[in-house]
C-alpha cells in the first residue's frame, strides 16, 4: 500500500508551515504502507496541478493532505470539502478568488473517504487531542481537499482521500497574543502517523460520538 501525504509551504507572512514541517518528520513506512511526502504550494491553481501530477506518477491508495489552521487547538480531521473558493487573503501567487466554484462540473461537496472517526479515535487513544471538523474553510486547504476528492471520483477510482488541519507549531506563536494555541511539530507528526495508521487499517469507521449542536 502507498500513502501520498501532502503539506503546504508557508503562507500569510509565516516563516514556516507546520503542515509540511510535520510531514517531513514522518517515517518512510507506517503500518506497512509506503509514505510519500510532498510539499505543495499554498496556491489555488498550482496546488491542484501538483497533487494531480503526483497522483498520476505514484498511484497511491490513499492521499492525505495536511494544512495549517492557526487558532485551532488540536488536530482536526475534516469531514467535508465544498465547491467554493472564497479567499480572505491572496494566496502565494496573488490569486484571490471570491465566490467561485473550484470545479464547474464538480459536485456541491465531497465527503472524505478515509475513516475520519477512526483517525480521530486513534489519535485520542494515544493521548493526542483530536476532533472532527465539519468545515475546511474556503481557502486553499478546502481547495486541495476538494480537488483530490474530485479526482478520486472522476479520474482515479479506488483512491481514498482526506484532509487534516493542524495547529500552529511552537515557534510560530512566540510573538502572537498570549493564549494562542500551538502544538510542537514532533507531536503533530506523531498524530499524523496515528491518523495514517487508522486510514491504512481501513475497515468500518470507529464508534465515536461526534457532530455539532450549532
Amino acid at each position: 500500500m502507498k500513502v501520498l501525504v501532502t503539506g503546504f509551504d508557508p503562507f500569510g507572512g509565516e516563516r514556516v508551515n507546520p503542515a509540511f514541517e510535520a510531514v517531513k518528520l514522518l517515517p518512510d513506512e507506517i503500518a506497512g504502507a509506503e509514505i510519500i511526502k510532498l510539499e505543495i504550494p499554498t496556491v489555488f491553481t498550482r496546488s491542484a496541478a501538483v497533487a494531480e501530477e503526483a497522483i498520476e506518477k505514484e498511484r497511491p491508495d490513499i492521499v492525505l493532505s495536511i494544512g495549517q489552521a492557526g487558532g485551532r487547538s488540536c488536530m482536526t480531521v475534516e469531514k467535508v470539502a465544498i465547491n467554493l473558493a472564497e479567499a480572505r487573503i491572496p494566496d502565494n501567487d496573488g490569486e484571490q478568488p471570491i465566490g467561485q466554484p473550484l470545479r464547474e462540473d464538480g459536485d456541491t461537496a465531497y465527503f472524505a473517504t478515509v475513516p475520519v472517526k477512526s483517525m480521530v479515535a486513534n489519535m485520542r487513544s494515544h493521548g493526542i487531542p483530536a476532533h472532527i471538523s465539519y468545515t475546511a474553510g474556503t481557502y486553499v486547504c478546502n481547495s486541495i481537499m476538494y480537488h483530490v476528492l474530485y479526482l478520486a471520483d472522476r479520474k482515479f477510482p479506488g483512491i481514498k482521500a482526506g484532509f487534516i488541519h493542524v495547529p500552529y507549531e511552537a515557534g510560530q506563536v512566540v510573538d502572537k497574543p498570549n493564549g494562542t494555541p500551538f502544538m510542537p511539530s514532533g507531536l503533530i507528526a506523531e498524530a499524523i502517523g496515528y491518523a495514517i495508521e487508522a486510514a491504512v487499517q481501513g475497515g468500518d469507521d470507529a464508534e465515536l460520538t461526534a457532530g455539532e449542536t450549532h
